[in-house]
């Protein structure tokens, strides 16, 4: 892989956004851009990413996370794509160990990590401690660790441009958000590849900071309509693992 777009929507998030750009900066030594996608943020987001010196799309409107990554998506110029959510801050060997994955075998499409904060197989079972020492515990490279899912959580999702150029970008029904990822494996494994969590990362992930500032109850409506949404596409539930 010469190069990998790591692309991060927004949306009024400036504080985390500025850690997550400062994080890849300290840990990311491989050929990459970052492409920041401002969902109509408020709260000063242009004039961070002006000081940070990224490329920049900013919105009218907030048009939700799968609409923001598919700009960002078109606009990347990498042979390996990475959906980034602005609340994660990556660590050492992070790009390194996760494009080792990717590139190991002809038939992986996703590689995702493991977190503090996910649905799913990419939840670490143990407790959390500070980043850096999570870092330390799990980010040496070790291909053992690494193991086939059939799905990848999208707040740290690599993929190859190949993929993307066959099954193409997210599907925007699932806007704001919620199930897109789901459905994003779900279309990669049907077209012949593997999904595969790379259990030699660790990220950390504060969870939930967009859609955070949603009311619970709008929260689980949405997750509940887009549920729906996938069966209704697919005639299954989304995977649970």
């Amino acid at each position: 892989m010469n190069k990998t777009s790591i692309i991060i929507p927004t949306y009024n998030g400036g504080a985390l956004l500025r850690e997550c750009i400062a994080s890849i900066r300290a840990h990311t030594p491989q050929p990459h851009e970052i492409i920041v996608v401002d969902n109509g943020s408020v709260d000063g987001t242009a004039h961070l990413c002006r000081q940070e010196e990224v490329t920049f799309i900013s919105l009218a409107h907030n048009a939700g996370f799968p609409a923001a990554c598919n700009c960002g998506l078109q606009l990347a110029s990498g042979d390996a794509l990475v959906l980034l959510n602005n609340d994660v801050l990556v660590t050492r060997n992070w790009l390194n160990n996760m494009l080792a994955c990717l590139s190991s075998s002809g038939d992986i499409g996703l590689v995702g990590p493991m977190t503090n904060y996910a649905s799913g197989r990419q939840q670490l079972d143990e407790p959390f401690t500070h980043v850096e020492d999570m870092a330390a515990r799990h980010n040496d490279p070790d291909p053992s660790k690494w193991r086939e899912s059939t799905r990848i959580v999208g707040l740290c999702m690599l993929f190859k441009r190949e993929l993307m150029e066959r099954i193409g970008l997210l599907d925007e029904r699932f806007s704001p958000g919620h199930y897109e990822d789901d459905d994003y494996c779900w279309r990669a494994r049907m077209a012949g590849y593997r999904c595969v969590i790379a259990g030699d990362v660790f990220v950390f992930h504060h969870g939930s900071a967009s859609f955070g500032q949603q009311a619970e109850a709008e929260l689980q409506q949405l997750i509940a309509v887009n549920r729906d949404k996938f069966i209704a596409k697919w005639g299954a539930a989304p995977p649970a693992e």
